[in-house]
């Protein structure tokens, strides 16, 4: 044998040794890794979200208004952090790491300046913190892991108290590891209502998170964009359309639509039929004389857009994210970021 074919032999035989090793550390998802056996934290992120054993939601829709206790002049609210089988259509099921068994999490409104106590029991599999996204909090209650509190164990319950402020729409998300643990569900809306309720008065007040997941032969993956991992269904509080929540209105009522982004994609979000007021933008009121009059809106990941519009006419007129392909489910449209508000006389 020739050295050549020799050299040939012994680099196969070193391949495949290393590919097999590869294959024992790493469960690799159907993506283009961009780590080979380097980071296998990373690559154990980027793995299927176990579904064995997890029950499916006793809820069907999420961002449901969370009661609380009083105790003394603070309000106390629970959350509990736990996996469960979540319904984004009737016919694609995903494992969604949940608060309260629904997704997105549950709405937490309260006026400007109330304390509150709220307490999270963490029944995941791995730790988590809650980091409340643009409200005033004391910094040992910001929810960093190692940097402002110990990450919250498997079993354990921590308790985030503060002051609600300022007036503003808001929102809740795990701060650890949440490259996957927003992506499959960790957050919830938190609206701050000004202490004599908003000048403007809107007859409807929604909010809309917008998210992406990612499933693939029914197994869910966390919807990693830099990673070759997009999504491939696309979600307005947790559901594609045609599960959508279709908005009834009338003519003449003032609609307020708070879109919050909370997934890891950019998304322009367009009205059909009628221009509308950015009223606020990340909780902070924009003055009137400063609001832009538009019909599209690019909401950002972490981003808020308070928008408002009096429909003048009835029809049944779409709200959607303008980026097509978030306009399918598993590629196929309709589909995904879409809604429809029905106008009546």
């Amino acid at each position: 044998m020739s050295k050549n074919k020799t050299i040939v032999i012994v680099l196969i035989i070193v391949l495949i040794f290393f590919g097999q090793k590869l294959i024992k550390n790493s469960k690799k998802s159907p993506a283009e890794l961009t780590t080979v056996n380097s980071n296998l934290e990373a690559e154990k992120a980027m793995e299927a979200i176990p579904e064995d054993g997890v029950a499916m939601a006793t809820e069907n829709n999420g961002l449901q208004a969370l009661g609380y206790k009083m105790d003394k002049d603070v309000k106390v609210f629970s959350l509990i952090a736990e996996p469960v089988r979540w319904k984004i259509l009737n016919d694609v099921t995903v494992t969604a790491w949940a608060y309260n068994g629904m997704v997105p999490g549950p709405l937490i409104r309260v006026t400007n300046g109330d304390k509150v106590r709220i307490l999270i029991k963490n029944n995941l599999p791995e730790p988590t913190t809650i980091h409340w996204h643009g409200i005033q909090v004391p910094n040992n209650m910001d929810g960093i892991p190692e940097e402002t509190q110990k990450p919250i164990e498997p079993g354990e319950t921590f308790t985030y108290e503060f002051v609600a402020k300022p007036a503003g729409t808001y929102w809740y998300h795990s701060h650890f590891d949440s490259d996957k643990q927003i992506s499959v569900g960790l957050s919830g809306a938190f609206i701050i209502d000004p202490v004599s309720g908003l000048k403007s008065k809107p007859d409807i007040d929604k909010v809309l998170m917008l998210n992406e997941w990612r499933v693939i032969d029914g197994q869910t993956y966390a919807s990693m964009p830099a990673t070759g991992m997009d999504g491939n269904y696309f979600t307005i509080n947790g559901k594609a359309y045609p599960e959508t929540e279709t908005i009834e209105a009338k003519v003449g009522q003032k609609i307020r639509l708070r879109f919050i982004g909370s997934g890891q994609m950019i998304h322009p979000m367009h009205l059909h039929g009628f221009p509308f007021k950015i009223v606020a933008t990340d909780g902070n009121d924009v003055p009137e004389s400063a609001q832009w009059t538009k019909d599209t809106v690019s909401v950002a990941p972490g981003e808020r857009y308070d928008v408002e519009f009096t429909p003048d006419r009835p029809g049944k007129w779409m709200v959607h994210c303008h980026i097509p392909h978030h306009n399918t489910n598993d590629h196929e449209e309709p589909g995904g970021i879409m809604m429809m508000i029905n106008v009546t006389n």
